[in-house]
């Protein structure tokens, strides 16, 4: 039996063939709209980030415009100038001390003011700086009022003080509490107080950081002799308080070993303390020259101190070259007999020359003056490659 064939199934080609149309035209038609969809979002994108760089570009424009209108931004040089430096004076401080240019503004000007305020000009700060270059950059401010209070008391008077300071700025940075007042304290023991300590303050601006006291150094201000309330009393006790005990020793032997003793060269020290202050080098090259130059006594130096505080190569081996030419020529006043010499080496050099040079003929006195030049020039031996020992501050 022959079957039929199912309508549906001869038109089964075309209708296969229509959805699979409707499907692709479905899928032209979604694609379509994704382009459409992905051109409009780039062209947005692409609009905004034009806005945004047009909008930035703006905005820098008026920056721009707004920083070239407005002042100038502050800096040292203008906080100095406004303090009452002028040109000059700020030229030398950033000389000195050139970090200055770069200084915190604000510390700067808080410094400046409470400096402003103890009456201290622009003068005074460029010597202070000069002393000392990083004074603007040390702790001024620490305990500053109760600093000032104190020192305006122990030195009388607001223009006393900034004089002080002017030769010892580092009186507003020494620690106030643990080296300040315990060494004001020391010498008010010691009987060194009032205006003879202030006057030691101005004269020895470092008596303060160097100052010490032991036993050994009371027992060498007693044997001095020097009594308290005396003019030469706080020239010793400062100057053996900042002295090294090693140093006072060495200057005590340099001595005795020309045969002064011990006593004799305290005693000495209590009537000249600046000797205190002369290398032990020096000290014994002078006496060298007095006793085997001169043919004086070593114990002369007790009643004629100056014989250890005049310069050897300038002053007192010229004169006696002098004097020998002098003999030399039968010329007359002669500088012969101890009295005589001493007194030559002691006289101003404007003194000697009228005495003993410019007292004879113009000819005569060119020679002589021409030998006692030539005197003058005459180095030590090796001065000019002599190595310089420091042991420390100060003598």
């Amino acid at each position: 039996m022959e079957s039929r064939s199912n309508p549906l199934s001869r038109i089964g080609f075309p209708f296969n063939t229509s959805h699979q149309l409707l499907n692709l035209s479905k899928f032209r038609f979604r694609n379509h709209w994704l382009l459409c969809i992905a051109i409009r979002t780039a062209t947005c994108s692409t609009k905004c980030q034009a806005e945004v760089l047009t909008s930035a570009v703006a905005e820098e424009s008026v920056e721009s415009e707004a920083n070239n209108n407005s002042p100038p931004k502050e800096d040292s040089m203008q906080i100095f100038k406004k303090w009452g430096c002028n040109e000059n004076d700020i030229s030398k401080l950033f000389t000195r001390r050139p970090s200055l240019r770069n200084a915190d503004l604000v510390l700067l000007q808080s410094k400046l003011s409470l400096l402003s305020g103890l009456g201290l000009t622009s003068s005074d700060l460029v010597k202070i700086v000069n002393c000392r270059p990083r004074f603007l950059s040390s702790r001024i401010n620490h305990y500053f009022d109760e600093r000032i209070e104190y020192f305006t008391q122990l030195f009388g008077s607001k223009d006393m003080l900034c004089k002080a300071i002017v030769r010892n700025p580092s009186l507003l940075t020494y620690d106030f509490h643990s080296k300040i007042k315990p060494t004001i304290a020391l010498y008010d023991q010691v009987g060194v107080s009032g205006n003879d300590l202030i006057s030691m303050l101005l004269s020895r601006p470092t008596l303060i950081p160097r100052t010490s006291f032991n036993d050994e150094k009371l027992e060498y201000i007693r044997k001095t002799g020097v009594l308290k309330g005396t003019t030469m009393y706080k020239y010793i006790v400062t100057l053996i308080a900042i002295s090294r005990l090693e140093t006072i020793q060495e200057k005590v032997a340099n001595l005795e070993k020309f045969g002064i003793s011990e006593d004799e060269v305290l005693a000495l020290f209590g009537r000249s303390p600046l000797l205190l202050t002369l290398s032990v080098g020096k000290v014994q090259r002078n006496m060298t020259f007095v006793v085997a130059t001169l043919k004086l006594p070593a114990n002369i130096v007790l009643k004629y101190p100056f014989l250890l505080f005049n310069n050897l190569e300038a002053a007192m081996k010229p004169r006696m070259v002098l004097a020998g030419k002098i003999q030399d020529m039968g010329l007359s006043p002669e500088i012969k007999g101890n009295a005589v010499i001493l007194r030559a080496l002691r006289m101003a050099e404007k003194r000697f020359l009228k005495a003993y040079v410019s007292c004879h003929p113009q000819d005569v006195a060119d020679e002589l003056m021409e030998v006692y030049r030539n005197a003058k020039c005459i180095k030590r031996l090796a001065e000019g490659s002599k190595k310089i020992e420091r042991k420390g501050f100060p003598f």
